[in-house]
């Protein structure tokens, strides 16, 4: 018998075409009565079904395609009816073929093709056995009945009673683990961690976590007992696992001083930071007297600025205005010399580090210092390269890009002894 394939252009609904072709086969002796098809409506499926190419989009198109795509995705979505009809089916036990016992001998009907579909380890269970009066009968061991009941309907319909859950999570875990149902396993994960983990039950979590395969509950508890460790070992879980898991509570402990060790490292590195940070502030302050001067200290070919300049927004100003003071002033000559004066000897050397116009340079015993780099030994350069170089990063990232461009423009090729030497590590 023979078949025509009509096209949905031919068909037209309040004047409007309908333009995606619908293969629709319908027998010949049925259209016996219909009348021939126009040839304009043939020429207009002609033009559409052509191999011209594709306009270009309409303004807007890329906000329509993400509005589709929310849309798809809302659409994709279980319908509640669908998830009504399987609990439905679930709690009917309509044709069920399948009983479940457990350990209290309670016996639920299900069906085998759901739980085969959703556990592959129960397929296994359900094809070794054999059926019995139109009845195959497996058993779940290790779980109270409720703690099934709610596995086996989490299998229909991925629901659950939010009280029930709370009840069996351990055992809903255990369970989801054991039958290989990665969805389940997922949820209780996040209910432990979002609900029910607590100082009392984080070290009994921590090991069904590591019996069960889920390495990031395993994380959660590790850094949850980390930071309340003094609370949390005198707990009767972590008293259980001392006696019955040794190792694990070695591996908590050398956890703990990993993490104890890195945040002493994090500290200092913050303190050093901060007097990195300090030096540099003193550097700009030192520039700022010599250079331009403050209210009350400043080069002697410029006059003082006096209580008419504005505050200083240099931090460190008053404590190297003293510390000059000092320097200028002090007449200890023993040995060993004054600790300040000392001080101030220190922050001249390293402004020199980091000067590269000492020719110019208003800071006093700048081209000294640049000339005493000259003889300096390699160990002794690299230690005050080393402190520029920290002094420079404690700007920030936009102070070092600037300070980097500096670096390429003025610092000449090896063999000039007139410049400072390269800085060691990253700038």
């Amino acid at each position: 018998m023979e078949c025509i394939e009509l096209d949905s252009s031919d068909f037209f609904f309040d004047g409007d075409a309908i333009d995606n072709p619908l293969d629709i086969h319908l027998e010949s002796n049925s259209l016996a009565g219909t009348k021939a098809v126009p040839d304009h409506h043939r020429w207009y499926a002609q033009v559409h079904c052509s191999n011209a190419p594709d306009p270009p989009p309409l303004p807007g198109t890329s906000y329509g395609s993400r509005r589709s795509s929310r849309n798809v995705t809302a659409r994709s979505r279980v319908p509640e009816e669908v998830l009504d009809s399987w609990d439905k089916l679930f709690l009917d036990g309509y044709q069920a073929d399948l009983r479940v016992s457990t350990d209290d001998g309670t016996e639920i009907l299900s069906h085998s093709c759901v739980l085969g579909i959703k556990s592959p380890v129960l397929r296994a269970i359900i094809e070794d056995a054999k059926p019995n009066h139109g009845f195959r009968c497996i058993r779940i061991s290790g779980a109270p009945s409720e703690a099934v009941h709610v596995f086996i309907r989490f299998l229909y319909s991925s629901r659950f009673e939010q009280e029930q859950m709370k009840k069996h999570v351990l055992h809903l875990l255990a369970l989801s683990h054991v039958f290989s149902v990665p969805s389940l396993k997922t949820v209780c994960i996040d209910q432990l961690e979002r609900n029910f983990l607590s100082p009392d039950n984080v070290v009994d979590i921590l090991q069904l976590a590591g019996l069960c395969d889920a390495p990031r509950l395993s994380l959660v508890c590790t850094r949850m007992i980390i930071g309340d460790f003094k609370n949390i070992c005198l707990t009767d879980g972590w008293k259980v696992m001392r006696r019955v898991n040794p190792s694990l509570e070695q591996e908590l402990l050398e956890s703990l001083v990993e993490a104890d060790t890195k945040r002493q490292e994090r500290a200092k590195r913050m303190e050093e930071k901060k007097v990195y940070l300090q030096l540099y502030e003193a550097m700009e302050a030192l520039l700022h007297i010599c250079r331009d001067g403050c209210r009350t200290i400043g080069p002697r070919d410029q006059a003082l600025k006096g209580s008419r300049a504005a505050v200083c927004k240099f931090p460190a100003c008053k404590g190297v205005e003293l510390l000059v003071r000092h320097f200028s002033a002090c007449r200890v000559r023993v040995p060993g010399g004054c600790a300040n004066c000392k001080r101030m000897w220190q922050l001249l050397e390293l402004h020199s580090r980091m000067c590269f116009t000492p020719d110019t340079c208003k800071v006093p015993l700048c081209r000294h210092f640049k000339e005493k780099m000259q003889h300096l030994g390699r160990k002794e350069e690299t230690k005050w390269d080393l402190l520029a170089c920290k002094v420079l990063e404690s700007r920030g990232t936009m102070g070092l890009i600037s300070e980097r461009r500096k670096f390429s423009t003025l610092i000449k090729p090896a063999g000039s002894r007139d410049v400072a030497p390269r800085l060691v590590g990253a700038i």
